[in-house]
């Protein structure tokens, strides 16, 4: 019998980071042995986080294809879009919600892979969309690189409002009571209020954030371009603190995963940083043998690292010890997702690997 690890999801949205403030993760136990599975072959390469609900995998593929599979990796539906996709899927409620690198943002059925409807940004979009509701009417943000972020309503694809940065957003707004928290290639950490659309705040931080932020406690936790990893209070605008080497301006990518008084984090540096998150302590450190670009998962013990070379490796919090390592053979670019089969990461060679804890043979007598 294969282990059950889910992520938990704020109410019935589901994104590859967990919920709405992107956490990174799960509340269930990552396998401490993993073995192939399955594997499912795309016509190009992955970038699209795998993201899964109940018994369906969705994700997207550089051959414009939005794919949804059931948990042993059977196809049950395929949606041809305009252009490659890089963006992981929202699912909220019976819906999937995705963009791709023509500016086009889709709402297709969780069920069939029908369109509900569309709309067009004026240039790629990158990042995964969100969701926030007021009790009423629920609502998903969504950034692109024509410089805006848009608050649409999740029922009819009607734009509410759009707030405008300075540069490109790549990556997924997130969500804290009423607030969307971002960065973006203009170096700012933005706080907009969604019943609004107006802005709350912004700090300025890098040259560029390009990864997602992470949100506990009206605080901010992001890398940026410049290879430093901050803390912010984001509504007072103050840096709590701040790490960069000293040694290298390598950029960080990645999202952080948080979880108790550990902040974790992959750097192009080839590095697994595990800080702790209230002075930015460094605990302790990793090399990867490779630079990490996709963002972490981490259950109660443990943290699941990829990298550039292809590397799985499932490391312990407390020391950033290894305790197994799986090499896929091709770089992995967008974080792993989990299901009740185990394990499923996208990779550079367009297929999607499922690894779960090895099934036992039974030995003759």
């Amino acid at each position: 019998m294969l282990i059950c690890f889910q992520f938990a999801s704020a109410a019935d949205g589901i994104n590859n980071r967990g919920g709405q403030s992107l956490t990174g993760v799960t509340t269930s136990t990552l396998p401490l042995k993993v073995a192939l599975i399955w594997s499912f072959k795309t016509g190009m390469e992955i970038k699209s986080s795998p993201v899964i609900k109940g018994n369906r995998i969705v994700f997207g593929s550089t051959d414009e294809f939005v794919y949804c599979l059931d948990l042993n990796g059977k196809l049950l539906w395929k949606y041809k879009t305009d252009n490659s996709i890089e963006a992981s899927a929202l699912i909220l409620g019976t819906t999937v919600y995705i963009g791709n690198l023509s500016g086009t943002f889709y709402a297709l059925d969780l069920t069939s892979g029908k369109l509900l409807w569309k709309l067009s940004a004026d240039n790629q979009i990158m990042g995964g969309a969100n969701w926030w509701t007021d009790g009423k009417k629920t609502y998903v943000l969504v950034g692109s690189y024509d410089y805006y972020l848009r608050c649409i309503d999740a029922a009819t694809g009607k734009i509410v409002w759009k707030y405008e940065a300075k540069n490109y957003l790549n990556a997924t707004v997130a969500i804290e009571k009423n607030d969307a928290v971002f960065g973006g290639c203009d170096g700012f950490l933005h706080v907009v209020n969604i019943t609004t659309g107006k802005r709350v705040a912004s700090t300025e931080v890098a040259t560029y954030v390009a990864g997602s932020v992470t949100l506990e406690n009206g605080r901010a936790y992001l890398g940026d371009y410049d290879g430093k990893v901050t803390c912010i209070d984001y509504l007072r605008k103050s840096i709590i603190w701040s790490f960069k080497n000293p040694d290298k301006e390598i950029p960080i990518i990645a999202s952080p995963s948080i979880l108790g008084n550990r902040l974790m984090i992959g750097s192009r540096d080839r590095y697994f940083y595990c800080f702790d998150k209230s002075s930015g302590k460094i605990l302790w450190k990793r090399n990867t043998g490779n630079p990490v670009d996709a963002s972490p998962v981490a259950d109660s013990k443990n943290v699941l690292v990829s990298n550039m070379r292809g590397d799985l490796m499932l490391l312990n919090q407390a020391d950033g010890s290894v305790l197994w390592t799986y090499e896929l053979g091709s770089p992995i670019i967008g974080s792993p997702g989990v299901s009740i089969n185990g394990i499923v990461v996208g990779a550079q060679d367009g297929t999607l690997y499922c690894l779960g804890a090895p099934i036992l043979k039974k030995t003759k007598k």
